[in-house]
């Protein structure tokens, strides 16, 4: 039987694409300067005026051909003052873009001979970016808790005080093209922090299927349509009333931790989460998911 591509044509984004594209740091940087400045530096902030801008020889900027004010795409960027070249900067984004699962600082050290603290550092700075902060508008949301960080002593849901555990409360879109939030909850799976995250994360009036767990009790009150599954008594799809979408997530989440990173610490858990949800919630753009992260980097650039 002849193999699929499981890509569409359209959506993929070669490493020969990348290389094309993006073969040397000028390219980089210009690249930069027209998503910040789409068509070109047109106007100088010191003259007031539309003035022509040329590149500076030597730097990363572009000088007023009048005055000579420069103006710096990586200004306020995760690049500012970075002395890794910005090509290797490009190609790691590439490679998180690219991978389902993630990919670990390691082995962006072997790829591109950086020491290993600057692979890290990079990916922690791409990191920072990654979080998505609006409302889901899904009319059907799905929404669990997990624990990530240690194994439980005992089945059930570990302690609010157990620090070997961190409590992740998620919530997901129903539908093709639907949306997670995963967040870490400093108050573990109380009634407080599941009404309080489902009031800012989810649109009102909408349906939340969760587990029997008693702290959802009580989202009907609050707007919500709130149907359950109980799973303690074996029972996981009844109709469309089940989690399976948010512990499908939760599973690629665990597994992709445990297979590339090994372990997290509770410190950087959110980044971490914050990397996964976003490659979710883009799944349908395939590798273009690089482009979506350097887009990300224009727009929170100071």
């Amino acid at each position: 039987m002849k193999p699929t591509q499981s890509i569409p044509k359209e959506l993929r984004y070669t490493i020969s694409q990348f290389h094309d594209e993006f073969p040397t740091d000028d390219a980089c940087l210009e690249y930069l300067k027209e998503e910040r400045w789409p068509g070109g530096i047109t106007e100088c902030a010191k003259c007031g005026v539309e003035r022509k801008h040329y590149r500076v020889k030597g730097r990363t900027a572009y000088a007023c051909d009048h005055c000579g004010h420069h103006i710096y795409p990586l200004a306020g960027s995760i690049f500012e003052k970075t002395t890794t070249p910005l090509r290797t900067w490009f190609y790691a984004i590439y490679l998180m873009g690219s991978t389902r699962c993630g990919i670990s600082a390691k082995q962006i050290q072997r790829e591109t001979g950086v020491t290993y603290k600057t692979a890290w550092r990079i990916f922690h700075q791409v990191r920072k970016l990654l979080s998505d902060g609006e409302q889901l508008e899904g009319a059907t949301v799905e929404m669990d808790e997990t624990y990530m960080g240690g194994k439980a002593r005992r089945k059930g849901r570990p302690h609010r005080n157990d620090k070997r555990n961190r409590c992740v409360i998620g919530m997901v879109e129903r539908g093709h093209g639907g949306r997670v939030r995963a967040i870490v909850s400093t108050d573990g799976a109380t009634r407080r922090a599941l009404h309080g995250l489902a009031k800012e994360h989810i649109m009102p009036e909408s349906t939340i299927f969760t587990d029997e767990w008693t702290a959802y009790e009580g989202l009907d009150k609050l707007g919500y349509r709130h149907k359950r599954i109980n799973h303690s008594a074996g029972v996981y799809v009844v109709g469309t009333t089940h989690t399976n979408t948010i512990e499908g997530f939760w599973s690629l989440v665990k597994r992709g931790i445990g297979g590339v990173y090994h372990s997290v610490s509770a410190k950087h858990l959110q980044s971490y989460l914050d990397e996964y949800s976003f490659r979710y919630n883009r799944r349908h753009m395939g590798n273009h998911q690089f482009c979506a992260i350097l887009r990300r980097v224009s727009e929170r650039a100071s």
